[in-house]
C-alpha cells in the first residue's frame, strides 16, 4: 500500500490485533473488521502451533497481514510491532482490537466515522460490561481511574484499560520511539497517560465488552496487578517533575 499523500488517502485505517493463543474467537474477530471494510495487521505474539496456522491462514486472505514475534512480547509490545507495521504498509491510522472477542464491533462504524471527523483525536472506547465482567477486574479499575487522573493532572481519561481505541499514528509512534512504555498489561493505561501529557486529543466511545468468547484470559492477577502499580508508582514521580510543563503547556494551547 502507497503512502497516503492526498487529502483521500490522509484517513486509512486498518485493525491491530495483538494474537497470544486466541485460535477459536480470532476467526470472527477478523471477519467482522474485514465485513466492515477494514484491513488487519495480525501480531502473533509467539502463540502456539495451532494458534499460529489459524492466524497463516487468515493472512492468506486480501487486505490481511501477519508479523509473527518469535518470543513474547507481551499485549502492549505485540500492540506496538503492529502499530509500526501499520505505519510501514501506509496507513494514518490504527484500530487497537482484541482478539478474544470481548469487544462488540456492532459499533465500530461510530468510532471508524468519528476519527474520519476528527483525524488527529484518538478515539478511545468506553466500555459498557455486561454480567461476565469478573467482579475483581471490574472493582480494581476504579482505582486505576482515580491514580490516572493523579498521574494525568487531569479527569480526560474515562477509561484507561479498554484496549479498543483508534491510534492516529504519527503522534503515537512519535511517543513509543522515544519513550520505554511497557510491554504487558500497563501498556494501555500508560500510553494514554504520557499521550495525555504530551496534549493529545482524546474522544470517548461506548463499546460494550463481555470475556472472552472462548473462555481464555492472559490477566496474570497477581503479577498484572503488581506491574500496573509499579506503572502508576513510575508515572507518578513522572508526572512530578514533568508537571510544570504539562500545566504550562495545556494553559497555552
Amino acid at each position: 500500500m502507497s503512502q497516503p499523500d492526498s487529502p483521500a488517502q490522509a484517513h486509512a485505517v486498518c485493525a491491530v490485533i495483538p494474537v497470544y493463543n486466541h485460535e477459536h474467537a480470532l476467526p470472527a474477530v477478523v471477519d467482522a473488521l474485514r465485513a466492515a471494510g477494514l484491513p488487519c495487521v495480525l501480531v502473533n505474539d509467539a502463540s502456539s502451533p495451532e494458534c499460529t496456522v489459524v492466524i497463516d491462514q487468515l493472512g492468506e486472505q486480501a487486505d490481511t497481514y501477519v508479523v509473527h514475534l518469535p518470543v513474547n512480547q507481551g499485549k502492549g509490545g505485540a500492540v506496538m510491532a503492529g502499530l509500526r507495521e501499520a505505519a510501514k504498509l501506509g496507513f494514518s491510522h490504527a484500530l487497537q482490537v482484541d482478539a478474544d472477542g470481548q469487544h462488540d464491533l456492532e459499533n465500530l462504524r461510530l468510532f471508524l466515522q468519528q476519527s474520519k471527523d476528527q483525524p488527529q483525536t484518538l478515539i478511545c472506547g468506553y466500555p459498557q460490561y455486561d454480567h461476565s465482567v469478573p467482579k475483581g477486574r471490574l472493582y480494581a479499575r476504579y482505582l486505576t481511574h482515580v491514580w490516572v487522573w493523579i498521574n494525568s493532572l487531569s479527569l480526560q481519561i474515562r477509561d484507561s484499560m479498554c484496549g479498543f481505541r483508534i491510534y492516529p499514528l504519527a503522534p503515537t509512534l512519535a511517543l513509543i520511539n522515544a519513550v520505554n512504555i511497557g510491554k504487558r498489561m500497563d501498556f494501555d493505561t500508560e500510553i494514554l497517560v504520557r499521550l495525555s501529557w504530551r496534549n493529545q486529543p482524546m474522544s470517548w466511545v461506548p463499546i460494550k465488552v463481555h470475556y472472552p468468547q472462548d473462555g481464555l484470559s492472559h490477566f496474570r492477577l497477581l503479577l498484572d496487578n503488581v506491574l500496573i502499580s509499579k506503572m502508576h508508582a513510575k508515572l507518578f514521580f513522572g508526572m512530578l517533575w514533568r508537571s510544570p510543563a504539562i500545566l504550562t503547556r495545556r494553559l497555552l494551547a
